[in-house]
């Protein structure tokens, strides 16, 4: 999967000599705005985000990313996603009255909703793992949550126990988030947010305004509808299916946002505050998260026998749902693929190079500029990687 985020002023999508010739927007009259042109059946992007001004979009333009199965997702000026135009959806109306005879039909729904949110009981705790691996403050038990949801038998109570594990997350979420973000928590004041009040709330917003749009992706290809949900209720213009099925992704936004952070590659240059003091990203901030974004999504996983990108993951779990109602699947799962919350810059790796002596590394087979590079690293409070034979060698060293 490939975003293209489309910025600022005098956006430009037009379509000349069978080919799609894109440019990009402006902020200033100095600007050089990049420009992009796709020829016919050799396009390498999977959905443009358009968060601009303003721009011309030809029907040209429209009919040409369609017929290329291009989804263009408009964002709003908080971050929400405003409008997204899909490919054809499929065309295999039972698929939609199944599943609104399972909406209808309690036990299902039940069944559908308790599914979606173990599985974010499993991927909060994969995030939270993550994060103790490097900061030993976050602390956190979800297992009376999981007690809780084998016993529950309503929406009502399954909402209850989601908005539990909800703010323990959150709780601990925000222990590793530096103060100059000012983040405190996304309980009460995110859920379908208006707008953010800090850095890290703002990048989640936009986060996760590009999972729901490719979520609606999903839901379109597979022929559901995006408005009947199982775990959200209906609601006048909302998306509850989409909504449903980001809860087991939103993960990869969360530590997209968290690698920004701990990388210190956001700066308050990339955000400006509202007249309605709400913060939204900048042009260079939405640009930098997108491009984080995208290699989370693309990060790949072994699911079925394959290695598989996030983001088709996603397509085969709505996949699977669309399976499950029709009745071509006995059960319906939301956990698997795990995700491995192992880093590389752990507290007890970072311990182990700056322990391990020159002399004792050498004999492993390395050179001391690699250890002093390694030991500059690991006393920096930025997050780094390792060659995979050096962390092999590394992680045998039993000195310390």
């Amino acid at each position: 999967m490939k975003f293209l985020l489309l910025n600022g002023h005098g956006i430009d999508m037009r379509v000349n000599g069978a080919k799609l010739h894109i440019k990009d927007g402006r902020f200033s009259t100095t600007d050089e705005p990049e420009e992009y042109v796709f020829s016919p059946k050799r396009m390498d992007v999977d959905s443009i985000i358009i968060y601009g001004k303003n721009g011309n979009l030809t029907l040209d333009a429209i009919r040409w990313l369609i017929k290329h199965n291009v989804q263009i997702s408009i964002l709003n000026w908080d971050g929400k996603l405003l409008t997204t135009m899909l490919p054809p959806d499929s065309t295999n109306v039972k698929t939609k009255f199944a599943q609104y005879h399972a909406y209808e039909t309690q036990e299902n729904r039940i069944k559908i909703a308790r599914a979606l949110v173990e599985a974010k009981v499993d991927k909060s705790t994969v995030v939270l793992e993550y994060l103790n691996q490097r900061y030993s403050t976050v602390d956190f038990d979800l297992s009376t949550d999981v007690d809780k949801l084998k016993k529950v038998n309503s929406i009502v109570e399954i909402m209850g126990v989601e908005g539990g594990i909800a703010y323990k997350y959150w709780h601990e979420f925000s222990k590793v988030i530096p103060e100059k973000y000012d983040f405190e928590s996304r309980i009460d004041s995110s859920r379908r947010a208006t707008g953010a009040g800090d850095m890290v709330n703002a990048m989640l917003n936009y986060g996760y305004a590009l999972l729901e749009a490719e979520c609606l992706r999903a839901i379109n290809a597979v022929g559901l509808d995006p408005h009947v949900g199982f775990l959200h209720e209906m609601n006048t213009g909302k998306n509850s299916l989409a909504y449903d099925l980001q809860e087991p992704f939103r993960f990869l936004v969360d530590l997209a946002v968290i690698n920004l952070v701990e990388s210190e590659r956001m700066e308050k240059k990339d955000f400006i505050r509202t007249e309605n003091y709400s913060l939204k990203l900048r042009p260079s901030g939405a640009k930098k998260l997108t491009k984080e974004l995208n290699l989370w999504f693309n990060k790949r996983v072994s699911y079925k026998g394959n290695m598989t990108m996030w983001s088709y993951v996603l397509f085969l779990k709505t996949r699977e749902l669309a399976q499950y109602l029709v009745g071509k699947r006995q059960n319906v799962d939301f956990i698997k693929p795990r995700y491995e919350a192992k880093r590389q810059d752990s507290n007890d790796i970072r311990q182990k190079i700056l322990s391990i002596s020159y002399s004792d590394w050498k004999k492993l087979g390395f050179s001391k500029g690699t250890l002093h590079y390694m030991k500059k690293n690991a006393k920096a409070d930025k997050p780094f990687t390792l060659n995979a034979h050096v962390r092999e060698r590394l992680e045998l060293w039993e000195g310390c």
